[in-house]
């Protein structure tokens, strides 16, 4: 009987763990806010899938005026997705494509602020997964610039029609980058 009521204690507390997750999450993630697109000096593509990103990227930059796209490029030089893209121009667009340090949303912050004081960026559009933008906007909060003004998230247009289970270990992963950005702290300057 005692094993009996643990064992429904501890299924019911899952089951409210998981409910919460999905909830909670489904509003900070999956349906994240997007900022409001002003003028950027530079747009940074955060890399992840080949999902039309690197397009976006240089269309928003066309979009803003912004004379450059600086992609995050952690793939293998045979990559044929980031070839036609890399060291190019498209139009007034230059498109800067380099290897963060670190292979991680810090270490692409990191490197975006590397390009922004070299190249004298007051703002920037950063590209990536509707899901990441609250985890990225925090950490290049602690990266980039604490001035939230200074960086401007917008998502990749696209739509997600994954399942429950995909979603619910989005959020968890989402949460605990979240934990660890929390631990890291701030970048060093």
């Amino acid at each position: 009987m005692w094993r009996r009521r643990m064992w429904l204690a501890g299924s019911t507390g899952v089951v409210v763990i998981v409910a919460v997750v999905a909830v909670v999450g489904n509003r900070q993630f999956k349906h994240a806010s997007e900022d409001p697109l002003t003028h950027a000096d530079a747009v940074v593509v955060l890399a992840g899938e080949h999902d039309g990103r690197e397009a976006y990227g240089v269309q928003l930059a066309e979009k803003i005026g912004a004379p450059t796209v600086l992609m995050s490029d952690p793939y293998p030089s045979e990559d044929a997705a980031m070839k036609p893209w890399c060291g190019k121009r498209r139009g007034e667009v230059r498109v800067i494509c380099d290897r963060p340090s670190l292979l991680t949303t810090r270490g692409e912050a990191m490197m975006a602020r590397k390009y922004g004081r070299e190249l004298g960026w007051r703002r920037i559009v950063v590209v990536s997964w509707r899901f990441h933008l609250p985890r990225a906007r925090f950490i290049f909060g602690q990266c980039y610039s604490d001035d939230p003004a200074q960086v401007v998230m917008q998502a990749v247009p696209r739509s997600y029609s994954q399942s429950f289970a995909y979603w619910e270990t989005t959020y968890a992963y989402q949460y605990a980058g979240f934990a660890k950005a929390a631990l890291e702290g701030l970048c060093p300057r």
